[in-house]
């Protein structure tokens, strides 16, 4: 399917072509792109603003220190939390060493002004054959080359797969500041802790509390990207002080909520 479903994507949906497509987009806040997949692998960046890249086997938070590969064939949507200046790379599937899985990544300055670079350098046209090494080429293959080993989960929210275990996680999504024990979700989706404890652990690799807390960074990070003071959002978010909130913050990214986003 192509994107929102406009004929103009339809060149995205195809695996071969030139190695490298590229495309910059604005979106408004609030925006969604509806799910939709291509038949290349897209490397989702945001140059300005704050979005998530919603999948049925879970989310992850794009701020501008981040990207995201979306492997090709992959169900996704785009949600856009402010205003976003969208850069996409879209390889061809049948290129060497790009991810199987979707992964967030560290996008270190390099990465970055190759990403936009490459979207500025004009591509090949259809049915051309590139020059061997050519710049468009050295530039995608430095990039990739910076990319590798920085993949990053503290943005990944992962699903799990079973039903009751699903509907806890679904709740959470919606009101990550509810400070229900695993007990009290447990009798409600007709459970034993212990089952709905497994099923975190499995599917998710988290267990129930470290599961909470990246759904509650992920509920935090648009808000903070918006300018909302610490104070409100950390209690909003169920912690029981601003500090004990940029505390964990500091824990999972290395750094303050103010630094990070000054970055």
């Amino acid at each position: 399917m192509s994107m929102n479903g406009q004929s103009g994507y339809a060149w995205l949906d195809s695996p071969g072509g030139p190695p490298l497509l590229a495309l910059a987009e604005s979106y408004a806040a609030g925006r969604r792109t509806g799910r939709h997949s291509h038949g290349r692998t897209q490397l989702v960046f945001a140059a300005a603003g704050v979005m998530t890249v919603e999948t049925e086997a879970g989310s992850w938070v794009v701020p501008p220190q981040r990207a995201v590969w979306v492997p090709a064939g992959l169900d996704h949507e785009l949600v856009m939390h402010s205003r976003v200046a969208l850069r996409s790379l879209y390889f061809r599937a049948d290129r060497p060493g790009l991810p199987a899985r979707a992964a967030a990544l560290a996008v270190t300055p390099l990465a970055r002004e190759l990403i936009l670079r490459l979207v500025e350098t004009p591509a090949e046209t259809p049915g051309e054959v590139p020059a061997s090494g050519g710049r468009r080429e050295r530039l995608t293959a430095l990039l990739l080359e910076e990319l590798q080993g920085v993949a990053l989960d503290a943005l990944h929210l992962p699903l799990p797969h079973d039903r009751r275990a699903r509907r806890v996680a679904l709740a959470l999504v919606e009101r990550p500041g509810d400070g229900r024990r695993l007990e009290d979700w447990a009798t409600l989706v007709g459970a034993t802790p212990r089952t709905l404890l497994r099923h975190f652990q499995r599917d998710t690799g988290l267990g129930f509390a470290a599961w909470r807390q990246q759904a509650r960074f992920l509920a935090a990070l648009p808000r903070l990207a918006a300018g909302e003071p610490v104070t409100g959002l950390a209690l909003d978010l169920g912690y029981d002080s601003p500090s004990a909130f940029v505390a964990a913050f500091r824990r999972v990214f290395g750094t303050t909520p103010g630094r990070y986003f000054a970055r």
